[in-house]
């Protein structure tokens, strides 16, 4: 083992400023001892830990398929231990998909996970072609997406756990925790005997992103009993599955508090609402963090939005129907913007009238814009509309969610118009 001295981490503080890509993805590719016997390792995308122990390394998360070979040889370079142990944190391909290289150098750990990682990745083999696409449209990523599909693709864990394992690793103590949060089969890590937490996907320094507007459900409630069982246990040093190390044992306590009872703010306005009979809409609309946690950098909505949050309750609490009839069993909206050009005299007004909303109300633009791009699919001004109204939210949206999302409907109507020439 390697007693080489931590880095200094009071010279990083991840609650000031930045953008999401600033504060969430590292990007950069840098493996650093940052306490004695432990590896913090960044990658583009995601973070990752290496405990040196008697008995080898333990491997908190592995990064993505692209990262693989780079984690394997930044690791090296710091330590020669036998790979002993892997644990994934949760089952999401930036987390999970990256071991491949350490098997093929001859390593053989043990594979540690929840058990519904399982169930993960066998729904990744059912919806390959879905995930590329959800992928292209959230980040607008225009190269080819790699998406396992096939048994042979992914590393299956060989020990599943359901609500807590101690693991006895070179004397030392390892306690994996299972949690909900942004997925069903997170976990987070206890290094007990090292006071360190590796918190995975359950704390990275910003409002939790448990509202995704095209993913499976999320879990606010749950993900707020994380966090509240990560302050619990007292943790000198936070390692975060994406961000920056906290460190100080009231500091990691409070940041953990504060952003749990955002996350139950947001679940009580949303239940609240549903009980009163309170359309979705209205619901939405209400949604506020309260002011003296809204302060905090970090609770800031840079992924997801509270908005989107309240959506995903209301999925979970109460069903998909609005509350409006009409949306009940509707006319394709199509259909719809068709009727709607039609009433208005024609594609122009919508165009004129959205570009004149662009600045004041530009929810109601994007309406108008995109009305007359799905009622008049061909027509050059309908798209060029949509590309400025939309472009222009977007770059006015500070959640990468919805900025993503909002972006992609101007790409959709560029490919049109690039269509068209």
């Amino acid at each position: 083992m390697n007693d080489e001295k931590a880095h200094d981490l009071r010279k990083i503080d991840p609650s000031v400023g930045g953008t999401v890509f600033e504060r969430y993805f590292t990007g950069k590719n840098e493996a650093n001892y940052v306490a004695p016997n432990t590896i913090f390792m960044t990658t583009n995308y995601v973070n990752l830990v290496a405990f040196e122990t008697l008995e080898g390394l333990i491997l908190v998360d592995t990064g993505m398929v692209e990262a693989g070979a780079t984690v394997l040889e930044e690791i090296r370079k710091l330590t020669k231990a036998p790979l002993h142990t892997v644990i994934f944190t949760h089952g999401h391909m930036d987390h999970a998909f990256g071991l491949k290289p350490w098997l093929e150098a001859g390593e053989k750990p043990r594979v540690i996970a929840h058990e519904n990682v399982i169930r993960r990745f066998r729904t990744y083999m059912k919806m390959a072609p879905m995930n590329i696409n959800i992928n292209r449209n959230q980040f607008g990523i225009v190269a080819d997406i790699h998406w396992p599909d096939k048994e042979g693709l992914f590393t299956w864990p060989d020990t599943i756990y359901r609500d807590q394992l101690t693991l006895h690793i070179g004397g030392e103590i390892f306690e994996l925790h299972h949690a909900k949060g942004e997925t069903d089969d997170a976990t987070w890590v206890w290094a007990r005997d090292r006071g360190i937490v590796c918190s995975g996907d359950t704390y990275v320094g910003m409002l939790p992103h448990c509202g995704n507007p095209q993913k499976v459900q999320r879990y606010p409630e749950e993900w707020a009993d994380g966090l509240e069982a990560i302050a619990s246990v007292g943790a000198e040093l936070l390692l975060p599955g994406h961000g920056h190390p906290m460190e100080g044992k009231e500091e990691i306590r409070r940041r953990c508090l504060i952003t749990a009872e955002a996350l139950r703010a947001i679940v009580k306005q949303t239940l609240d609402g549903l009980n009163a009979g309170l359309t979705h809409e209205d619901i939405v609309a209400s949604i506020k963090i309260p002011e003296h946690l809204a302060k905090e950098p970090f609770v800031d909505p840079l992924y997801d939005r509270p908005e989107f949050i309240a959506r995903n309750l209301i999925r979970r609490y109460g069903g998909w129907w609005s509350g409006f009839s009409s949306q009940l069993l509707p006319a394709k909206m199509a259909d719809q913007s068709r009727e709607i050009i039609r009433l208005a005299g024609g594609v122009a007004p919508l165009v004129t009238r959205a570009r004149e909303l662009m600045d004041s109300d530009p929810a109601l633009a994007c309406h108008l814009a995109e009305w007359a791009a799905l009622g008049a699919p061909e027509d050059r001004s309908a798209h060029e509309c949509v590309i400025d109204v939309f472009g222009k939210r977007a770059e006015s949206e500070n959640s990468l969610m919805g900025r993503g999302l909002l972006s992609y409907a101007a790409r959709k109507s560029q490919k049109v118009l690039d269509s068209l020439d």
